[in-house]
């Protein structure tokens, strides 16, 4: 049996493996993405949680697209307590599609109602969005989250009240290089 497509004549088995290779793909790329439900039971700080899914396994869950104070940095406290006020105890979705070398699962975390917690934590003031990383959200969510934190700033709502912020990334990597300064721990959240 031939079947043509277009101006080519293929044969029945071609046009099963066309097939099989089409739907493999399918599956493939559907498959990358993945939503995890669970009760989060814990919030290491304000960008990192666990949740305990029905089979009672444990993820940590990183949220994508921000970054939020370390907790020894002005408001690290705050923005974990902010996190936890809207998830902790709570069942919440998670979209994620990326395990990072910490092995944890990294993703944009639902509440019940739909909130995108990650989001909040940018509008609130406390968190930054994750510019180094931006290319792995969606145009919407960069565009979102960018003018999330445009807003915060300009309000001066959170970690915004003082201008002179150290952003995560380099806090951290003062902190690696033992760079750290008085500077960074010296401001205070007010």
């Amino acid at each position: 049996m031939r079947i043509t497509i277009s101006r080519y004549q293929l044969s029945y088995p071609q046009v099963a493996h066309i097939a099989v290779f089409c739907a493999a793909f399918l599956c493939f790329t559907v498959a990358r993405a993945e939503a995890l439900t669970g009760r989060t039971v814990g919030v290491s700080d304000g960008d990192t949680i666990t949740i305990l899914d029905f089979t009672n396994t444990q993820h940590k869950i990183r949220l994508a697209g921000i970054d939020a104070p370390e907790k020894s940095q002005p408001f690290g406290q705050r923005s974990k307590e902010s996190l936890s006020e809207l998830v902790f105890g709570r069942t919440v979705t998670v979209e994620t599609d990326k395990v990072d070398r910490y092995r944890r699962k990294v993703g944009k975390v639902r509440t019940p109602e739909g909130l995108d917690a990650n989001l909040e934590q940018v509008r609130r003031g406390l968190a930054w969005h994750y510019k180094d990383y931006q290319q792995e959200q969606t145009e919407a969510d960069r565009a979102t989250y960018a003018a999330a934190e445009d807003v915060a700033r300009g309000q001066r709502r959170g970690l915004w009240v003082d201008a002179q912020q150290v952003a995560p990334w380099e806090f951290r990597k003062a902190q690696k290089s033992g760079l750290a300064s008085k500077k960074f721990l010296e401001v205070g959240e007010k």
